[in-house]
């Protein structure tokens, strides 16, 4: 870990003690498992990708910063600030895990990403447009190119599985047909092919978690935040689908998974992000290469 890391202008490359000046991005695909290729369920089965990696277009290539922090502080109500001073930049196409202690803000800071929250103090710029300048009649324009990983699922109870993950390709106009081939490839990849039309009350938590993961990358977003994804699955699974996050950083979606598996990310080396007492730093992936 880089102890002497500072709150100051975190972005998608190592440049050695945060300063504020422009940062070096990691080599593409440098540190990276070898085997990143995506597996379908099953062991011996032909490798092939789940259906987000044939669904739409790739991200567009853009050279405006995906996400920008500048002196951010947000607090509830009255109360303290629970973060503090919070600027960084993060690059189209990075990965970064997002760590700290249970309170140390990590689900406040997910929540000014996705525009649930304004900021008490400081801007905040998404695909280069400040948030604070965007009428909100048009803060959809961002919302929409963000695809988000709830902690507590937010899954809709009367719809079933298949159904859930489909709605946002529903409300996007795109054909039936091809939204259920999608879907269908897309849960069966994450171990749900028996469960397409089981309502989430019927199903585990692990279960309801995989179809909220669904839900969130079948649109191929442009930005992608993952509250403790991983937290109600086994290891293996975890595995499987911190392969299909990869697959889908690799076609250019820009990756935050907030975690608590230490184990999980030395398995996938990305620079951390760290929040402790609402104070942000940066941290170098383990064994990761560097220019």
């Amino acid at each position: 870990m880089d102890s002497c890391a500072r709150p100051t202008d975190v972005a998608a490359g190592y440049a050695g003690p945060a300063r504020l000046r422009p940062a070096r991005r990691i080599a593409k695909n440098r540190g990276r498992p070898a085997d990143a290729a995506i597996r379908p369920v099953g062991a011996g089965s032909t490798p092939r990708r789940p259906a987000l990696a044939i669904h739409g277009q790739r991200a567009v290539k853009t050279s405006d910063s995906v996400v920008r922090f500048e002196n951010v502080g947000m607090r509830y109500g009255s109360g303290s600030e629970v973060l503090r001073d919070i600027s960084m930049t993060l690059e189209p196409g990075s990965f970064h895990f997002l760590t700290g202690p249970s309170g140390a803000g990590k689900s406040s800071l997910l929540r000014l990403m996705y525009l649930a929250e304004r900021p008490t103090r400081g801007g905040i710029s998404l695909f280069g447009r400040s948030v604070a300048a965007t009428p909100r009649a048009e803060l959809w324009t961002i919302r929409r190119r963000i695809g988000v990983v709830f902690q507590d699922f937010r899954l809709i109870e009367h719809l079933s599985a298949l159904d859930n993950v489909a709605l946002p390709l529903r409300v996007a106009g795109r054909p039936e047909d091809q939204i259920r081939a999608h879907v269908g490839d897309l849960l069966a990849w994450v171990g749900l092919a028996d469960h397409l039309n089981a309502r989430p009350p019927t199903l585990s938590g692990g279960q309801q978690q995989r179809v909220a993961i669904a839900r969130a990358v079948i649109t191929r977003p442009s930005l992608l935040l993952a509250d403790e994804p991983t937290g109600n699955v086994d290891d293996a699974i975890a595995s499987r689908l911190l392969h299909l996050f990869e697959e889908l950083n690799r076609l250019g979606t820009t990756i935050i998974i907030a975690t608590h598996n230490r184990q999980l990310m030395e398995q996938f080396p990305h620079p951390e992000l760290h929040l402790d007492a609402g104070t942000l730093s940066w941290h170098r992936p383990i064994d990761a290469g560097f220019e």
